[in-house]
């Protein structure tokens, strides 16, 4: 009988190997074998078309030492995530809080913000080239009826990174949809004691709602944290020539990686770009996971 379940419990695992061999062969053939393969050409002259030559760590040197615009692309990226996810979850706690509410058409004003989330990408951004153009522009258009002289926005080397900071905020709706349904998680109960209790609104939202849906918080702040450092698209479209301009006021880190990459075929180079990056996040994810136990707080969990 013994043999028996050991001869089954065998072909279980045999059949579950076979199951996970897709996964398993196209992990090794799409990621892990490409990031090995990326890893160990970032110390080569690697550029396509010729054979790859170990140079051990001058892409590495030469980007720390003698490439002014890694550096401004660098601080490029740190400002655009510096201030747009604290803004983009601030704005999208405020409004899912705003629409967290049982009044009537409450569900077409939830569409209405919702829908700037699921607009094509490069659509949304020729959209927005003609609504911040300085002359005809509606944004300024609309400051001049404030008597507000408008910026030259996308021209304007001090108001590029803003400019897209502002085209981040109006599509916070996907972020709202997550904390409208976490808020909606929260027990009713709880507001009900709140309130017996004499807490007015603005407490109940900081004491109640704010700490139930900090888990949802983390995994925002998280997910943008990763994806603004991977700002590329914006800057490609909505940049003179694609290039960063004007004033590489626009060239974010991914994008001077794409053109090293694309552009000058400095393969090699490029990738150990990709490698500082990826130590950038990673270090920013730990620090962030290190601190998420003094402010994260799940339900039913104990201090």
């Amino acid at each position: 009988m013994g043999k028996k379940r050991l001869t089954m419990r065998r072909k279980e695992s045999i059949y579950g190997y076979i199951f996970v061999m897709p996964w398993i062969i196209g992990f090794l053939a799409f990621t892990a074998g490409p990031l090995v393969f990326s890893f160990m050409a970032s110390f080569t002259n690697y550029n396509i078309t010729s054979q790859m030559d170990f140079v051990g760590v001058d892409n590495y040197q030469g980007l720390f030492t003698e490439d002014s615009l890694f550096w401004t692309s660098l601080w490029n990226t740190l400002y655009f995530v510096a201030f747009s996810v604290p803004l983009t979850t601030i704005g999208a706690i405020l409004l899912s809080a705003l629409l967290n509410q049982d009044i009537p058409g409450i569900r077409f004003f939830r569409t209405l913000y919702y829908l700037p989330a699921v607009l094509s990408g490069v659509g949304v951004y020729l959209l927005w080239m003609q609504l911040l153009d300085p002359g005809t522009g509606m944004v300024n258009l609309i400051l001049s009826w404030f008597n507000i002289d408008g910026p030259s926005w996308l021209f304007d080397p001090d108001w590029t990174k803003p400019s897209l900071i502002l085209m981040k905020m109006w599509s916070v709706g996907g972020s709202m949809l997550l904390y409208l349904a976490s808020m909606q998680g929260v027990s009713k109960s709880l507001y009900e004691a709140a309130e017996i209790d004499g807490a007015n609104t603005w407490k109940q939202f900081r004491h109640i709602t704010i700490p139930m849906i900090t888990p949802v918080i983390f995994f925002d702040v998280v997910t943008s944290l990763i994806g603004g450092f991977q700002i590329f698209q914006e800057a490609y479209v909505m940049s003179s020539n694609g290039e960063g301009g004007p004033a590489n006021s626009l060239l974010f880190y991914n994008l001077y990686m794409w053109r090293q990459a694309f552009e000058n075929f400095n393969m090699g180079y490029a990738m150990a770009m990709s490698w500082i990056l990826f130590v950038i996040v990673f270090v920013l994810t730990l620090i962030n996971l290190k601190l998420a136990p003094r402010w994260v707080h799940y339900e039913g969990e104990e201090k």
